[in-house]
């Protein structure tokens, strides 16, 4: 079995760190756990979408002097 960076804890020793909090921290990992209950239900798996050529046609114009040497680079020609 591979070795991972998070301590592995049995369900009863989880109970056993829960029962010893007071009760509004344990009202508060209650809310927590319904949080990450909600977040992974909702969770899908982000699609990438394909690029399609030519489709930022238009979006941007390049200066007419693009292809100008730049005057920064004269004294090194």
């Amino acid at each position: 079995m591979a070795q991972t960076n998070y301590i592995l804890m049995t369900y009863f020793q989880l109970y056993q760190k829960y029962q010893t909090l007071p009760p509004v921290y344990q009202a508060e990992v209650a809310d927590f756990v319904d949080f990450l209950a909600t977040r992974k239900a909702t969770d899908k798996p982000h699609e990438r979408k394909t690029p399609v050529f030519g489709s930022a046609k238009g979006q941007f114009q390049m200066s007419p002097n693009f292809d100008e040497p730049l005057d920064d680079f004269a004294d090194y020609q």
